[in-house]
């Protein structure tokens, strides 16, 4: 008799954990879209609960604010996206810059299949107070969604990658410019002519890449040889005048 209660209550157990985090979960896509049409500030809690048919506090008991809210669905964005190095074979093989610019290029055209991620990404990274930007920093630091760290060290075990600066101050470097280039790509996208009275047309768009990866593997890239300082013999003795 003891053993059935116990098993009863365990699988009861179960279902109410499985129904609270479903409804997590809905809560959490319907956030989503709101916090990416409204923004963080714009957007209310209030409205949320109206579409899902709950109550405003039912939100709150799952979620305790609105700022664990907006970090939870800033989270489950930020996981929607694949890692550096979720690419096709064929363009791994072409190695470290390749990459970059596939992701560059794949950029605008996920973007117009889901907008809405990429919109709370964006608006996690500007549009939040400082104390919910220093917890979306941290998250990011620690669970290393893109595993930039592993991309970085591809990129140097191929040669591709300078060998004389920290691989965590290169990831660091690639993190921030990456980030502001991209942002500058996809609000261009959602929000035509922000940046620009015509917005971006997509040739000039690629041409803004080419240039990013050209300073890009200046900065970061291993320094080339240079093939006139090999031809030229040195001498042991000075030059006579």
């Amino acid at each position: 008799m003891t053993s059935t209660v116990t098993t009863s209550q365990t699988g009861g157990g179960t279902t109410i954990r499985a129904r609270s985090e479903a409804k997590r979960a809905r809560i959490v896509d319907v956030a989503m879209r709101h916090f990416a049409e409204q923004g963080y500030h714009q957007a209310r809690v209030q409205d949320m609960a109206a579409e899902l048919g709950i109550a405003k506090g039912s939100i709150f008991q799952h979620f305790g604010s609105k700022e664990r809210l907006f970090l939870a669905a800033y989270k489950k964005a930020v996981m929607s996206f694949p890692a550096w190095l979720d690419v096709p074979a064929e363009i791994r093989d072409q190695g470290f810059f390749a990459t970059v610019r596939y992701w560059l290029v794949r950029t605008v055209d996920t973007l117009r299949e889901d907008w809405v991620p990429y919109r709370v990404g964006i608006i996690g990274n500007y549009g939040t107070d400082l104390g919910l930007k220093r917890q979306i920093n941290r998250f990011l630091v620690n669970e290393d969604p893109y595993r930039l760290s592993a991309f970085v060290k591809f990129g140097v075990d191929r040669g591709e990658l300078r060998r004389d600066v920290d691989q965590d101050f290169v990831a660091s470097f690639l993190d921030w410019t990456w980030e502001r280039f991209q942002d500058a790509l996809l609000t261009e996208e959602l929000d035509p002519g922000l940046f620009r009275r015509h917005g971006g047309r997509p040739e000039r768009t690629e041409a803004r890449i080419e240039e990013f990866l050209r300073l890009l593997r200046s900065a970061i890239g291993m320094p080339a040889a240079d093939p006139l300082a090999e031809s030229v013999p040195r001498s042991s003795k000075p030059a006579r005048r």
